[in-house]
Order: structure tokens, then C-alpha cells, then sequence
């Protein structure tokens, strides 16, 4: 029978051991929220690890999985058994679709009275999260926690990366164990793991050929290729070829913001929203698309691409094409992308520039629309709030540094396409999930991994609201996270969706009651102030920029819906 720690003692718990291999892995934060198997664990057992206590579960599962993102190293977050594993799960979740390498832990009933849907809190945990995990198991013997975090942790930073479960039985997680016994050292890979399938060099010299042919080739860049460590080749290989470049949601900032050669990111909103026929001026006169680290969860489909003169399409990634059925490229190379983009550059040397097709009217219409003088008595528009983020994140940032964040709703369409990304997940999005009230935990994983960078927060009201709790979280670490919430009452994504649908809205189903932001935020620790206008945002913005402290700025918006310029999203 298990011995169970009933007070203080010099002797190694499961916990001390799980905290240390934790920390022999790179973990220097777990995210989460403790329930009763505090009486096993104070998060004090291993030194280096600190506990950043969250408001809510999925706060800790978010802000680890962006942590995960930019650091490039598995991060943990913590659940309670029960109700706080399933809280937690969303976050698994979004780590998941979002491809982020997280070891998620919760506390399970004690050994002895695991009776699922029988026991008090007690639900099966592995079962709830091996759909959406890497790797997951239950702690069963206390002198295998180290074996089990090996195995988390290989498995989170294997390509596709994602996360894996833990779950630990209380009365194990107090439990001694065998001290005598020596740890194991810990390889820590530079990068995840990737499939390399035999004979990939030959498809880079068929792509080299087709590159070679091609008069408009376009690369398609996604967040495979970042996790690589390919973005330093991909820059050096399109300047010299001269190959635009053109990314997923989450790959902002593979090229910096105004790069002649960065033709910007992709969503299925951009026609509605622009009025303009981007996606064909963007991918219509491409003959070749080299996907580099394309990921179908990443929401730029192969339907957005096929556009105008015939294609020939290569995809390069770090996994075999899970996809097939809506993405049959006509050269598939599984490979690491790092690898292939070197193999590319050699055995294209001798080739000259491609000439870039022309979207100077899409350029031109953008910085039109961006550079709107209106004032609208009904509130802001988005790409204004948008446009005076830019301006403010310029001034405020070191050349390639800062980071906006966008939580989910329409307003987020507006980042991917006009938010200021200078350098890798300098824009930061729930590209594969789209969690609703991801932006606060994903503005303090991004603050913490970035510390000595501005964070800007974009949020609607209604995906803020649902996660606002943890605004207390980000005043009792000082983030100095400056967030605007652009607030319409309103759940506005969902708003245009009816009027895609059925020309008209219905209220019930998407509006809310006016909810004072400026007084909840202070509420909690926050400064706070209300822009009405241009002026008064940018005011705002340089402000909180420059306080050193957490700041958010209201600013009431409007949204004109029209139902036209959204095909993409049905294709």
C-alpha cells in the first residue's frame, strides 16, 4: 500500500519528483488552479518552478500553450479532479488545434476510489482527454512519474506538436518514493520532432525543377515552418528568388510587416471585409504554390489558393498529409521544412529572380481603408482601432519586436489581416481552435515570454466578458498588457453570420446588455479609460504603452454588415 505524506517530511513525494523532472525538462511556470490535493502538493517542492495561480482553468491551459508557442518548449498547466479537468480541457484542446507542445496535469480520486460517474468529483480523466492529447495515462505506481513525464514531453514536441495528460491520483501524488533511485538525463531537442519519409531529397529537386519553370510561384508559409526554424532560410530564399510570401493566420511575421515580398496573411473574411477581390489578386496569377509548414487547421484552405491560372502545388511539411481528401498537392515532400528550404537554396543557386506578380491595387485599397478620416457617431470601426495599434506598436517597439494578440470574434479577421507582425508569432491568434476568450491568457503567456516587449490585447466584448475574471490575474502579476476592448454589445461574428444566412439579424440569439469595461477593469486592479475617437484611442494607446503597469481601453464599435464578399468561407 501506497504511504501517504499526513505533514511535513524530508522524504521525496511524487510531487517533489514530478516538480523536478518538470524542471529537467525546461518548465519553469506551471498555470493552474489547485483544489484539494493541495494537501499533497504546496508547488514549493522543487525549486526553479513557480505557480501562477489563474482565475480559471482555461486561462492556465491558454497561457501555457502560448508560452509553449514562442519559447519553443513544453509548458505545464494544472487542473483540480473533476470539474477543474474538464475546465481545463478547452485548453487542451486549443493547444491541440493550435499545435502546442503542453503537458497538461490534473488530480484524480484517491487510487483506491476511482469508480467514474460513481465517486465524488470523480470522472474518467484519461478518457476525457486522450481524444485530444498526444499521450495520456494515469499515474498508477509513484516511482513512475519520471517515466511518465519523459513520455508527455516526447510525445507534446513530435510534429504535429500538441499536448499531453497526466492525471494523478491524490493520495499518489503524496506518496514517497524510491529516492535511491538515479534521474535519468533529459535530451532536450532543439525542435520537435519530425517525420522524414526516405527519398525526400528528390522531391526537393523535382521542386527545385518546378521552381525553375514556374513564372508566379508563391510561397504558402505556415507555423510548421517556424517551429523548424526555417524562417531565416525562408527570408534568404525569397529575397533572392524574389518570391512573395504569403501565410497562415499564425505565421504573421515570417517576413516583417513591410516587406515588399511579405503579400501578407490570409483569411476567408478578406473580400467581405475589404470590398475588394483580394484573393484573387493575391493567389490568381500564381502558377506554383510551395506550401512550407501548411496546416489545414490553420484556416487557409486550399480552395482560397486555386484561384485563376492553373496551379501546380507542392506541400512540405512535417508530417504526412492527414488531409488528402481536400488537399492532394501534385508533389508531396514530408520532411523537416528547415531541411528541405536548405536543400532548396543549394540546388537553386544558379537560378535567376522570378519576377513577383502585382497587387499594388490590393496594397492600395488596404492603405486606403486603413487611413479612414471618418468619424462615425456610432462608434469606431475596426480598422481604425486596428490601424492606431499599428501606429502605436511602431513607436513603441524595438525594430522586429512587440507582439498583438487577437481573441476570437470578427474584429480578429481584421488582425490577420492589417496587425503589425515584425518577427514570428508577433500576431497571435487561435488559428486552429478559435477558443473564445483566448486573448487575456494569450496576452500574459505572450508578456511572459516576451518581457521586455509591448503586448497589445485586441478583445471583443463578448469573447472578453467570457474570460474577464482573470483581468485580476494580469493586475497581481503587473503584465504590463495594454488591452482594447472593442465593444459592440454584441457577439459579432455570430451577428454577421445571420445576415450571411438570412440578410437580417436576431437579437436574441447575439445581443447583449451594455457592460461597463473601464469600471470592471478597475474593479480588478486595472487602469482604465473610455476612446470615442481616433484621438482618443491613439492617446490612450501611447498611455498605457508607456505606464509600465496592465491598462485597457474601451472603444465602442460598429460593425456594417454586408452579406457579399464571403463565398470563401463555404468553398
Amino acid at each position: 500500500m501506497s504511504r501517504v505524506s499526513t505533514g511535513p517530511s524530508t522524504e521525496p513525494t511524487t510531487a517533489h519528483a514530478l516538480l523536478r523532472r518538470l524542471h529537467d525538462h525546461g518548465v519553469r511556470t506551471v498555470f493552474g488552479v489547485v483544489g484539494r490535493e493541495a494537501a499533497s502538493i504546496l508547488f514549493d517542492e522543487a525549486e526553479g518552478v513557480e505557480f501562477v495561480l489563474t482565475r480559471h482553468e482555461f486561462t492556465a491551459g491558454v497561457a501555457a500553450d502560448v508560452l509553449a508557442r514562442i519559447s519553443g518548449r513544453p509548458q505545464a498547466c494544472w487542473a483540480t479532479l473533476g470539474p477543474g479537468m474538464t475546465n481545463l480541457a478547452t485548453g487542451v484542446a486549443t493547444s491541440a488545434l493550435d499545435r502546442s507542445p503542453v503537458v497538461a496535469l490534473s488530480a484524480q480520486s484517491e487510487s483506491h476510489d476511482i469508480f467514474p460517474n460513481d465517486t465524488h468529483q470523480c470522472l474518467d480523466s484519461v478518457s476525457v482527454m486522450r481524444p485530444m492529447t498526444k499521450y495520456a495515462t494515469e499515474l498508477r505506481r509513484p516511482d513512475d512519474i519520471t517515466d511518465l513525464v519523459d513520455s508527455a514531453m516526447g510525445a507534446a514536441m513530435t510534429e504535429p506538436v500538441g499536448p499531453s495528460f497526466i492525471s494523478l491520483p491524490v493520495d499518489l501524488l503524496g506518496s514517497e518514493v524510491d529516492s535511491s533511485r538515479p534521474r535519468p538525463p533529459v535530451r532536450i531537442p532543439a525542435k520537435p520532432v519530425s517525420t522524414v519519409e526516405e527519398g525526400w531529397q528528390e522531391g526537393a529537386l523535382k521542386a527545385a525543377e518546378l521552381l525553375a519553370s514556374a513564372r508566379h510561384p508563391v510561397l504558402v508559409v505556415g507555423a510548421a515552418a517556424i517551429r523548424s526554424g526555417a524562417v531565416p532560410a525562408i527570408r534568404a530564399l525569397a529575397e533572392r528568388l524574389r518570391l512573395p510570401v504569403i501565410t497562415t493566420y499564425i505565421a504573421k511575421g515570417v517576413l516583417p510587416h513591410g516587406h515588399d515580398l511579405n503579400y501578407g496573411a490570409v483569411t476567408g473574411y478578406m473580400d467581405g471585409i475589404l470590398s475588394f477581390p483580394a484573393l484573387d489578386t493575391l493567389f490568381g496569377p500564381a502558377d506554383l504554390i510551395l506550401t512550407l509548414g501548411y496546416d489545414y487547421a490553420e484556416d487557409l484552405r486550399p480552395s482560397m489558393w486555386q484561384r485563376g491560372a492553373d496551379k501546380t502545388t507542392i506541400r512540405v511539411a512535417p508530417t504526412v498529409n492527414p488531409v488528402p481528401r481536400v488537399y492532394r498537392p501534385d508533389l508531396d515532400i514530408v520532411t523537416d521544412v528547415r531541411a528541405f528550404v536548405d536543400h532548396l537554396d543549394e540546388h537553386t543557386a544558379d537560378l535567376a529572380p522570378r519576377t513577383p506578380h502585382d497587387i499594388t491595387p490590393l496594397r492600395a485599397r488596404i492603405a486606403e481603408f486603413l487611413a479612414d478620416p471618418h468619424h462615425y457617431d456610432d462608434g469606431l470601426r475596426v480598422h481604425q482601432v486596428m490601424d492606431s495599434m499599428n501606429t502605436v506598436m511602431a513607436e513603441t517597439a524595438e525594430a522586429g519586436e512587440g507582439t498583438i494578440v487577437s481573441d476570437i470574434g470578427f474584429f480578429r479577421h481584421y488582425g490577420v489581416l492589417f496587425a503589425r507582425a515584425d518577427q514570428p508569432y508577433g500576431f497571435l491568434t487561435s488559428a486552429g481552435c478559435s477558443s473564445f476568450g483566448y486573448g487575456i491568457p494569450a496576452a500574459m503567456g505572450a508578456q511572459l515570454a516576451r518581457p521586455g516587449q509591448p503586448t497589445f490585447l485586441i478583445a471583443g466584448d463578448g469573447g472578453f466578458h467570457s474570460n474577464s475574471a482573470d483581468l485580476e490575474t494580469i493586475a497581481r502579476l503587473n503584465l504590463p498588457i495594454v488591452t482594447v476592448v472593442v465593444n459592440n454589445d454584441a457577439n459579432g461574428l455570430i451577428e454577421l453570420y445571420q445576415n450571411i444566412g438570412h440578410h437580417r439579424s436576431h437579437d436574441p440569439a447575439v445581443k447583449f446588455t451594455g457592460v461597463d469595461f473601464t469600471a470592471l477593469a478597475r474593479a480588478n486592479g486595472v487602469e482604465a479609460v473610455r476612446a470615442t475617437s481616433r484621438e482618443e484611442l491613439l492617446a490612450a494607446l501611447r498611455k498605457g504603452a508607456g505606464l509600465g503597469r496592465p491598462f485597457l481601453i474601451e472603444v465602442p464599435v460598429t460593425y456594417d454588415f454586408q452579406a457579399g464578399g464571403f463565398a470563401a468561407l463555404s468553398i
